[in-house]
């Protein structure tokens, strides 16, 4: 997980997290978890229906999304046909879970959520291989997105 808060005028605080979802058929999904402060967040659901993100519901939809790594490092959300680029200012490291998760759906969802959906001192918490299952609320956003690997 990162965290974005202090990072300057020029970002508003975000939260960016992954962890992988057991699946009832198939391999387990990548999930990347987004919040974003009150200032931006609004650009950033428009950036996301966009790409053809959809509220949670059932399974995420295919979209124009793009998640790029650099090794295991969430490098950047690219959207809207990569015309807007979301970057997590401190290092996003996926787990050996995440990406062979990743890699066997070619691909990740993406969950946007609310600001204030981290409860406070999340950011503190040592990190964990996060294993989650059910349903996401039904106000987030979400979709599938491809996965592009760099060599660094």
């Amino acid at each position: 997980m990162a965290d974005e808060v202090g990072a300057g005028p020029e970002r508003a605080p975000m939260v960016w997290a992954l962890a992988v979802r057991e699946s009832a058929a198939g391999a387990p999904f990548a999930e990347v978890i987004v919040e974003v402060g009150p200032r931006l967040h609004g650009d950033l659901i428009e950036n996301v229906v966009d790409s053809g993100f959809v509220l949670a519901a059932g399974e995420p939809p295919d979209t124009t999304a793009v998640v790029e790594m650099r090794g295991d490092l969430l490098a950047r959300l690219v959207l809207v046909g990569g015309r807007q680029v979301w970057e997590p200012a401190s290092p996003v490291v996926a787990s050996s879970g995440w990406l062979s998760a990743a890699g066997a759906r070619g691909g990740a969802v993406v969950i946007v959520v609310p600001p204030g959906t981290w409860p406070p001192g999340l950011m503190n918490l040592a990190p964990q291989e996060d294993r989650r299952s059910g349903e996401q609320p039904a106000r987030h956003r979400c979709g599938t997105v491809a996965l592009r690997r760099h060599v660094a």
